[in-house]
Formats: structure tokens, C-alpha cells, sequence
């Protein structure tokens, strides 16, 4: 496993490359929690610089946190039960711009019980925005928790709406 740090619209965001694909995708305003975070994650990761294949997962990763409504565009490496699974695959099928509450996306899969079981699966996404949490809220409407932060959830789902908008005015 390798890993990079880098900037993003969004604070430091760090990448971590199995020979699989992206294995996670973190966001945080301190380079030192996330690297410390990495080395919890994956004790055998190794911090590189300058390499190819880093450098295109560190830009893919960084156009998808600054247009979230784009396809990530690379292999994943998705590491989680099968119920996780389930759960991401269905968190992917929701439109950008769009929400759903943790009961919602529970019946989407079919599964109408299990919302706080959904909100377990969300927070051990460790792939910020190509699994897009951000898109999950409470069932008041609040933004409710997020692991990488409720003001980066704010501002990915402000994000969304306006190109969402943006895209419906130019239709």
C-alpha cells in the first residue's frame, strides 16, 4: 500500500493506492492526522512522493473533490462486509445534487430496518466523495454527522446543487 498527501479545495486530503485500485480517500485540516490515520488504517502503507502512478490517483482524486458529480475514473479498491458493500454500490446510484436520509437509502437497498446500520456502513467509508456519503442526511433534514467533517459535507452538497442548477439552466 502507498500512500500521498496533498492539497485539495477541501483541506489535505490523502490517497492510498493498493495494487487494486484507491483503497481510501481522506480529508482533514491537518496532514499529520491523516498520515497518522493512514498508518492506523494500513500499518504497512509507505508515504511516497513523486510517483507516477500517485501523482495521476493524487489528481484524479483531487477533480473528483472539486466536481464531486464526476465519475472517479479509476479502480477502487473497496475494503468492507458484504452489508458495506451494499451500501456504497447503492450511495453511488444517488444523483448528484440530490440526498437521501440514512432510512431512505436502508429501503433502498431493501433493508427498512437497518437505517443505523446504513449510518455504521457510511462511517467506515474511507473513500470521501467517490463513495458519496455526503449525500446521506438525517431524516429531519439536518446534515447529521461526517466522517470527514459537516462543513466539507456542507459544502460538497452546495457544490452539487449549484452544478446541478447550472446543468438544468443550459438544458
Amino acid at each position: 500500500m502507498r500512500v500521498a498527501i496533498g492539497r485539495s479545495d477541501l483541506g489535505f486530503m490523502l490517497v492510498a493506492l493498493s495494487g487494486r485500485g484507491l483503497a481510501a480517500l481522506m480529508l482533514d485540516d491537518d496532514a499529520g492526522a491523516l498520515q497518522q490515520g493512514a498508518e492506523q488504517l494500513f500499518p504497512a502503507a509507505r508515504l511516497v512522493h513523486d510517483d507516477m502512478d500517485m501523482n495521476r490517483c493524487m489528481d484524479a482524486a483531487r477533480a473528483c473533490v472539486d466536481a464531486p458529480w464526476q465519475p472517479f475514473g479509476l479502480p477502487l479498491d473497496l475494503r468492507g462486509t458484504a452489508f458495506q458493500q451494499q451500501v456504497w454500490q447503492a450511495l453511488q446510484a444517488i444523483p448528484y445534487g440530490t440526498t437521501l436520509s440514512y432510512a431512505g437509502l436502508a429501503a433502498r437497498i431493501g433493508r427498512p430496518g437497518a437505517a443505523r446500520a446504513v449510518a455504521g456502513a457510511c462511517a467506515a467509508n474511507r473513500l470521501a466523495v467517490v463513495i458519496p456519503c455526503h449525500r446521506i442526511i438525517g431524516r429531519d433534514g439536518n446534515l447529521s454527522g461526517y466522517r470527514w467533517g459537516t462543513h466539507r459535507k456542507q459544502r460538497l452538497l452546495e457544490m452539487e446543487r449549484a452544478a446541478r442548477l447550472e446543468q438544468a439552466g443550459a438544458a
